[in-house]
């Protein structure tokens, strides 16, 4: 296999590995992030990106949002951690946004990428991705 293949195959659900693919896309929140004093003053915009391997629950007669990473608490602890105190670096942020998915023990590797879409007027956004494994206990 190489490196390519098993990269592109992180992220995706597969059921022989019993793992499913949850992801939140595009989602804009205001954040107080940057080393530039005009940044420190206010809030910018900011496009984040999730991507969530996740294990799988064997499947049950039953419906119950206990038995699956919600997405909905994916994008509210994104949501947090964005209106805390200013943070210098986007990596900062990226990093907290990873580590608070993966204190959710079923989640086995995070993928969050995160744009400043007002950085430059040339260009659509800048910023970074960043990969997390779950640690191996």
């Amino acid at each position: 296999m190489t490196e390519q293949t098993s990269k592109q195959s992180l992220f995706e659900a597969d059921a022989v590995r019993g793992l499913a693919h949850v992801f939140v896309r595009d989602l804009v929140v205001d954040a107080t992030v940057g080393v530039h004093e005009h940044e420190k003053a206010g809030p910018q915009p900011l496009r984040i990106s999730i991507d969530l391997t996740v294990r799988e629950i064997p499947r049950s007669v039953r419906d119950d949002l206990s038995e699956v990473v919600c997405y909905e608490d994916v994008v509210r602890k994104v949501q947090a951690i964005c209106s805390d105190d200013h943070v210098n670096l986007i990596e900062t942020l990226a990093e907290r946004i990873a580590a608070s998915c993966l204190e959710d023990g079923r989640v086995r590797a995070v993928r969050v990428r995160v744009e400043k879409t007002e950085a430059f007027a040339e260009c659509a956004s800048v910023g970074i991705e960043i990969e997390r494994l779950q640690a191996v206990t």
